[in-house]
């Protein structure tokens, strides 16, 4: 029972059959490998999209939850209604105006009202905001009407 003993210059990778072939990897072996990682990118990307259209659709119905709710709070604290969305800003209730994270900026389409929203109210103005992206989102509505 003889062991064979490995020099430190053997290049055989610790596989008894002797010296391997060669020093590096051969076309097919590269050709397979990159075909492998192209199917895995393949599968990945499209996941990752979704995953950021959902993200973006839940930053927008949080925007539009926050600036709705300050609408309402805006008009019942001056008795008047918002007449544009730097009114919200310069009054202190929003430090800046947020994006659309639809269209990447602040272009909002706003809504003015017909009727006041409060009994006390004195002047009207924005009753409602809305998405000025006419894209469609993943629950098949356009985001224009969220």
């Amino acid at each position: 029972m003889g062991t064979k003993r490995w020099s430190k210059g053997d290049r055989s990778g610790g596989h008894p059959g002797g010296k391997l072939g060669g020093d590096g990897f051969t076309l097919i072996e590269l050709m397979i490998v990159l075909t492998m990682v192209a199917i895995l990118v393949s599968i990945a990307l499209p996941i990752a999209d979704s995953a950021i259209l959902r993200a973006r659709e839940a930053v927008l119905k949080s925007n539009l939850h926050t600036l709705r709710t300050l609408i309402d709070h805006y008009t019942a604290d001056k008795r008047k209604a918002p007449q544009t969305l730097d009114d919200l800003v310069s009054a202190g209730y929003l430090r800046a105006l947020p994006k659309d994270p639809i269209t990447n900026d602040t272009d909002w389409q706003i809504v003015m009202e017909e009727a006041s929203m409060f009994p006390d109210q004195l002047e009207l103005g924005i009753y409602d905001i809305r998405s000025s992206s006419e894209a469609i989102s993943s629950e098949g509505t356009p985001y224009s009407e969220w």
